[in-house]
C-alpha cells in the first residue's frame, strides 16, 4: 500500500527524517512509534502529500505522491494531531463538507454520510452541532470526515490524545473494523498498550531513521505457527535443556535448572503433545505459558539495540576478536 524509498526531508537546522524506506503492507494496521522529534509526524504528512521532502520517493497504491498528490488524496484519509471542525455545523454537514472535498458525487452523500454516521455510532447525532459534542464524539465526528470517502488508506495522528478509556476502547474497535473490512491504517500513538490492541506491524522510530518494521506475529504463518513459551518447573532438574534439545520443533532461546524460554513451532494440538511428552519424560511442570512480546516491549528493545549500536560506534574501539570493548 505505501512504498517509501530514500526518503530525507530537513527542516531549517535540522534532519527530520534521514534515508526512510520501507514498504507497508495493504489490509495492515502500523504503529507509527517513537519519541517526540523522532519524526513520526513528518513521515505523515511527506505520505499524505502535505511536505514535500529534499529527496526520496512515495508513492500510495501505485500513484507517485509527490507526481500525482490530488489522486493518492481520493483514495487516502487524514487525521492530523491537531484536527480542526467547523463549531456551528451539524454533524451531518460537516460529513457533507468532507465528502464533497474528497470529490465524492452529490448522489452518494446521503449514504455515505449514513453509513460514516454508522460505523462511528453518531447517527443519533447527525443533527447535532460540533460546539455540542462531548471530546471523544468530536474526535469521531473528525474520524469520519477522514473516511467519508471509503479510502483504502487511513492515517491517524494521535487519534486517541485527551480521550478517556472508555472512548479509547471504542476507537480500538472502530479501527479493528476498518482494517476488517480491507482498509490498511497507520496508527501514530504514545499510548502504547492501546496501539498493541489492534497493530498487525510496529514501524519504530528514532532520530529520524527506522529502527525496525516488522510483522507483529512472532514470524507465525497459517502453516507453521511459531510462539515463545516459558516453561517452569516446580523443581530443579539439571536435564531440562538436554531434554528440550531432544525436541525437534523447539528453539531454545534461554534456559537454566528451573525454566526455559524457547521457541515452538505447531498448532494447539502439537503443543498439548509436547506438554504430554515433557511430562512423561519426568519433568515436574508447574507452569507452561505463552511468552507474547507486547507493543511496548518490542518498542524498548528496537531502541536498546540502537543505542548499543550507537555505543559500540561512539564508544571504545572493537578488539581483534570482534567482541564489544564493553
Amino acid at each position: 500500500m505505501i512504498k517509501i524509498s530514500g526518503l530525507t526531508f530537513d527542516y531549517p537546522g535540522h534532519r527530520a527524517l534521514h534515508q526512510v524506506s520501507l514498504h507497508v503492507e495493504a489490509g495492515s494496521v502500523t504503529a507509527l512509534v517513537g519519541s517526540n522529534g523522532a519524526g513520526k509526524t513528518t513521515l505523515m504528512r511527506c505520505i499524505a502529500g502535505l511536505e514535500t521532502p529534499l529527496s526520496g520517493s512515495i508513492s500510495v497504491a501505485g500513484l507517485d505522491v509527490l507526481e500525482q498528490p490530488r489522486e493518492v488524496h481520493r483514495i487516502m484519509g487524514y487525521l492530523s494531531d491537531f484536527y480542526g471542525l467547523y463549531q456551528e455545523l451539524t454533524v451531518a454537514r460537516c460529513f457533507e463538507y468532507a465528502a464533497a472535498a474528497q470529490g465524492l458525487p452529490a448522489p452518494a452523500m446521503p449514504q455515505a454520510i449514513q453509513t460514516t454516521a454508522r460505523q462511528l455510532g453518531l447517527t443519533e447525532r447527525l443533527q447535532q452541532t460540533c460546539d455540542k459534542l462531548s471530546r471523544g464524539l468530536r474526535q469521531r465526528v473528525a474520524i469520519g470526515q477522514a473516511i467519508i470517502h471509503a479510502p483504502k488508506l487511513l492515517l491517524l495522528d494521535e487519534p486517541a490524545s485527551g480521550l478517556d478509556p472508555e472512548a479509547r476502547a471504542s476507537l480500538a474497535g472502530l479501527f479493528r473494523q476498518l482494517q476488517a473490512q480491507g482498509m490498511t491504517l497507520l496508527v501514530s500513538s504514545h499510548i502504547l498498550a492501546e496501539l498493541d490492541e489492534y497493530s498487525s506491524h510496529m514501524l519504530a522510530l528514532r532520530d529520524g531513521k527506522v529502527l525496525e518494521y516488522r510483522a507483529l506475529d512472532h514470524g507465525s504463518t497459517a502453516l507453521a505457527p511459531r510462539k515463545s513459551l516459558r516453561i517452569t518447573l516446580a523443581q530443579a532438574n539439571p536435564g531440562l535443556q538436554a531434554q528440550l534439545a531432544a525436541e525437534p520443533a523447539l528453539q531454545i532461546s534461554a534456559s537454566d535448572e528451573r525454566s526455559a524460554d524457547v521457541v515452538f513451532s505447531g498448532d494447539e494440538h502439537a503443543q498439548a503433545a509436547l506438554l504430554a511428552r515433557l511430562i512423561g519424560g519426568g519433568l515436574a511442570i508447574s507452569s507452561f505459558t505463552d511468552q507474547k512480546e507486547n507493543l511496548q516491549q518490542s518498542y524498548l528493545r528496537s531502541v536498546a539495540s540502537y543505542e548499543n549500536g550507537q555505543s559500540g560506534q561512539n564508544g571504545q574501539h572493537t578488539p581483534s576478536n570482534g567482541r564489544s570493548a564493553s
